[in-house]
């Protein structure tokens, strides 16, 4: 996963998994072959894997029995994923969709680094692996999710996050209508200055004398 799976991400973002599935670090490590129906465009989130403080990774189900559940796949992005689970998934249905260039099961700290790195060969600064679920969030309440929607798409058991994407969503909103605003009195003093100066303008001949 690592060096091969971080740089097209950083350069490409918007075509991959992550940041439109909206999930988490550990329930991407997490998934298996059975795991990704591509014919059907749907990922089934079943457990996710835990570091803890000494190193050791544990494998366990989600937070909450709302972490558990089916998420739709954007049409856009399943000939990527397509692409990705003939290339560098682990063969057989009960293959790791995720892993290290050696085989391993990706660590975070690691990740983070050849992430880095390869943001910083893409030229982008400041993002953050974890801001693409915020992102695939941020569009997914930007579409008019409900918040039962958005909680059941991100696995949460209560409203607090999804409403959290849904007053970004309703502020974004306002930030447009704003601008379109700003371009609507734009024209309209456009058209009352030529509206003015066409007033302004003398009737018949300059310097006419009667005959």
């Amino acid at each position: 996963m690592a060096s091969r799976w971080s740089a097209p991400l950083c350069e490409r973002p918007g075509r991959h998994g992550p940041r439109l599935l909206g999930s988490a670090w550990g329930e991407l490590i997490g998934l298996h072959r059975w795991d990704v129906d591509l014919d059907h465009g749907a990922v089934r989130v079943r457990r996710a894997v835990a570091e803890l403080n000494n190193g050791q990774r544990l494998i366990k189900a989600p937070k909450s029995a709302a972490g558990k559940r089916t998420v739709s796949i954007p049409a856009a992005i399943v000939p990527d994923l397509r692409e990705h689970l003939k290339r560098y998934a682990e063969p057989g249905a009960d293959g790791r969709v995720f892993v290290g260039a050696k085989g391993a099961t990706p660590r975070r700290n690691h990740f983070n680094r050849l992430w880095h790195k390869a943001c910083a060969d893409a030229g982008i600064k400041g993002l953050h692996f974890h801001d693409l679920r915020h992102t695939g969030n941020t569009l997914a309440a930007s579409t008019g999710a409900s918040t039962r929607e958005l909680m059941a798409r991100m696995g949460h058991s209560t409203a607090r996050a999804a409403l959290i994407y849904q007053h970004a969503s309703v502020e974004r909103d306002r930030l447009i209508a704003d601008a379109v605003s700003g371009l609507v009195d734009k024209s309209r003093k456009k058209s009352k200055k030529a509206k003015k100066k066409k007033d302004r303008k003398p009737k018949g001949h300059a310097g006419d004398t009667p005959d």
